[in-house]
């Protein structure tokens, strides 16, 4: 399973941090895949697989930015977390500070972890680190552990 590519979809409106995001994961040692789409509705049609992305896989992970045009992120998670299909994707919620977590909560939905966004760009390969973290994290939670004696 550590070999396989992680399949992560990045739900950004901002051209130049989908840019940063999708270069600092090349950049980056972890195996992955990473699908961008820009807002909310697209966000939904990608998870669903349907029209545009029919033929793209389900993501292991999504990174969601909460500030969308259209359809909310405070949208998409409520869907993601009330839709028994979708709502063992982990959902990692990109702020811009600590009161971008509290925001988020305050809609009664809450997500599997919260990381800020970097301001710099110097910052993304960090922040990239985290989101490694925070998988290698899920995938040792979700093996079963071995029978101990």
């Amino acid at each position: 399973m550590e070999d396989e590519p992680i399949e992560i979809l990045l739900v950004e409106p901002s051209p130049g941090d989908t840019r940063l995001f999708t270069e600092s994961f090349q950049d980056a040692s972890l195996t992955n895949s990473v699908h961008t789409v820009s807002d909310g509705e697209e966000a939904l049609d990608f998870v669903h697989q349907r029209n545009a992305y029919s033929d793209k896989p389900q993501p292991d992970l999504i990174l969601l930015e909460p500030q969308l045009p259209g359809t909310s992120g405070f949208d998409v998670l409520s869907e993601l977390k009330n839709e028994e299909a979708l709502c063992d994707i982990p959902v990692v919620v990109l702020t811009s500070s600590d009161v971008g977590e509290k925001i988020v909560k305050s809609h009664d939905i809450d997500a599997e972890h919260y990381l800020q966004k970097p301001v710099e760009s110097d910052d993304f390969i960090e922040f990239v680190q985290s989101v490694e973290n925070f998988w290698l994290t899920i995938v040792q939670q979700t093996t079963p552990p071995q029978e101990q004696e």
